[in-house]
């Protein structure tokens, strides 16, 4: 049943519908259908249509070209606006460069938004063959290394809703399409501090992954090396924590005593 908008609404009322939608949106990596954000939200299709076309107008949406909707770069920006005293990006970005000249393969500084994560910021190699993230691009948290240890940190109980808002579709023939796979996955990256990608995502494909945390002990971003699958090394993976450890003490983090 959807929600009748033969009402004048409420501006109270016209924020908590806005908010559905870009909720709704945040659940796809790909551009969605307004048909899909209707039945999503119990919106009618003439009200979810006019709040989306003001999200438009102020930049928090975007519209493609075959009509889809997916959440504009506005809230990106506004999202790094929370590190005002300590800039995620600038603190990060000499440490991947680094990364990305030691091990010669792409770097990527990654923030979760709803069911997804999104490339925030990356280095890349000075060579044509190289594993490509496109700055502002989203993927589902369980096909990527980042987004299975932000499950993880969740616990059993997080894994699970998002199971059930998504239904954990594949990608891949690699991709963790059963729930106990995955929450036996995400468990597993966190106890040992960083996740693998074996080609999840995209076949050919391997990342890995680490946590960044900033002065509250929170969860701030995810650091990871992307190369074709026949590269990755896992001879990486203490580079990337240290990287990943130094980082974290930039934006404030104290390690708790063990």
């Amino acid at each position: 049943m959807t929600i009748d908008n033969s009402k004048p609404e409420s501006r109270i009322q016209v924020i908590d519908r806005a908010t559905l939608l870009l909720d709704a949106i945040s659940r796809y990596s790909t551009p969605v259908k307004l048909k899909v954000l209707s039945a999503e939200t119990n919106l009618h299709p003439s009200t979810a249509h006019r709040i989306l076309h003001s999200l438009i107008e102020n930049q928090f949406v975007e519209r493609d070209p075959s009509g889809e909707y997916r959440l504009g770069q506005r809230l990106l920006q506004l999202n790094n606006r929370r590190y005002t005293d300590v800039d995620l990006r600038a603190i990060a970005l000499p440490y991947m460069e680094k990364l990305r000249d030691k091990l010669g393969e792409t770097v990527n500084l990654t923030i979760r938004e709803g069911d997804v994560v999104i490339y925030f910021e990356r280095a890349t190699p000075n060579r044509m063959m190289h594993v490509q993230q496109v700055v502002g691009s989203r993927a589902p948290l369980h096909v990527t290394a980042i987004g299975k240890l932000i499950l993880g940190m969740g616990g059993e109980k997080e894994i699970h809703s998002y199971a059930q808002r998504t239904n954990l579709p594949a990608y891949t023939r690699n991709t963790f399409t059963s729930l106990p796979t995955l929450v036996d996955e995400c468990i597993t990256s966190v106890d040992r501090s960083y996740a693998l990608d074996n080609e999840e995502a995209e076949i050919g494909v391997g990342c890995i992954g680490v946590l960044l945390y900033d002065s509250s002990g929170s969860v701030t971003a995810g650091l990871s090396v992307s190369a074709p699958i026949e590269r990755r090394k896992r001879e990486w993976v203490d580079d990337l924590m240290s990287a990943g450890k130094a980082i974290s003490e930039q934006l404030g983090y104290t390690p708790v005593a063990t």
